[in-house]
């Protein structure tokens, strides 16, 4: 499935997300990143705004947005970000916001993503994670895709950037029961099938788009301390911790786990190849479905680039969201 050789730049996991833009000049380029309130976001938002991109902070909470904005602007000089109300939860609150949006669209980076420690539902009754971190991007990149196809008629290409995880390794989009209505919650198990699809959505994407010139590509930060991990159940912060203590791998800055979005963002290597999920800065390698998930923190699990379940979770997808 994946083309040899490897991607690869010349960054890797110590490399910040300032680095991968140093001498980049991003003048005229339109970007939105959603949950940029907080964590990886806000480090995202930054880097692009400080290059000269016009960047839009897609946030839930837009007071939350708006000081994150005056920050950026007052820090780097640039011109303030747009800050616009996005719930990723709600379709019509997805709806409204692609509505709003106008003109050309260069860079999507589908940044936000919601951990919960039990089972919750949307008002449509799907499950929380998949339905925020999955659903809502896919619909986000859906409405948006004519502007992104402007935006490439503009640069030559448009790029998407879907932020996925490492724990995607603990599962795959399980299609018989995705919403959890018949086998018991599992969190992280909920949390991993939407970081799955978040991969799966740029195989698809990529596919689908390519005569758009738009690409969209996956990418793994690494591990890093945000407030993600507030809900994380003490399983998974115990978990966590036994990874570290084992050296299966070691926490980043947010800075450092903010590069390998710019990468698959800015990068020229990424310019028009998608369908790749990044991990440090490059091109990750393939590990079997039935890796320990425990003995790895790098590589993409072989379910993660599947083609036929990134087109049966397109399908799935559209089905369900009555697009």
């Amino acid at each position: 499935m994946i083309r040899h050789p490897l991607i690869t730049t010349r960054f890797d996991g110590s490399n910040t997300a300032d680095d991968v833009a140093a001498g980049i000049d991003l003048r005229g380029m339109r970007a939105i990143v959603t949950g940029a309130s907080s964590g990886l976001g806000v480090e995202t938002a930054r880097v692009l705004a400080a290059a000269g991109a016009e960047v839009t902070l897609a946030v839930r909470d837009v007071a939350a947005g708006a000081r994150v904005a005056d920050g950026i602007a007052t820090r780097s000089g640039v011109l303030r970000p747009a800050v616009a109300a996005l719930d990723l939860a709600a379709p019509a609150g997805v709806a409204r916001f692609a509505q709003n949006w106008d003109g050309p669209l260069h860079l999507l980076i589908t940044n936000a993503g919601l951990v919960t420690s039990g089972l919750e539902r949307t008002a449509q009754g799907w499950e929380l994670q998949f339905a925020t971190n999955h659903l809502g991007h896919f619909a986000l990149a859906h409405l948006l895709h004519d502007a992104l196809a402007r935006g490439a008629a503009e640069r030559g290409t448009a790029r998407i950037v879907a932020v996925s995880s490492t724990a995607h390794m603990r599962a795959p989009v399980d299609f018989d029961d995705i919403h959890f209505e018949r086998r018991p919650y599992d969190p992280q198990i909920g949390y991993a099938q939407s970081k799955t699809a978040n991969s799966l959505f740029a195989v698809e994407a990529t596919k689908r788009w390519a005569a758009d010139r738009i690409v969209a590509n996956a990418v793994n930060p690494g591990g890093i301390r945000t407030g993600l991990q507030r809900n994380f159940t003490a399983r998974q912060r115990d978990s966590l911790d036994a990874a570290e203590a084992a050296g299966v791998f070691t926490y980043k800055t947010v800075e450092q786990g903010a590069a390998t979005t710019m990468v698959a963002a800015i990068a020229p290597e990424f310019a028009t190849t998608g369908g790749h999920y990044l991990d440090d800065c490059r091109e990750a390698y393939t590990v079997p479905n039935d890796a320990d998930l425990t003995a790895h923190s790098h590589g993409v699990k072989q379910w993660a680039l599947d083609p036929d379940a990134a087109h049966e979770l397109w399908s799935t997808s559209l089905a369900t969201l009555g697009l």
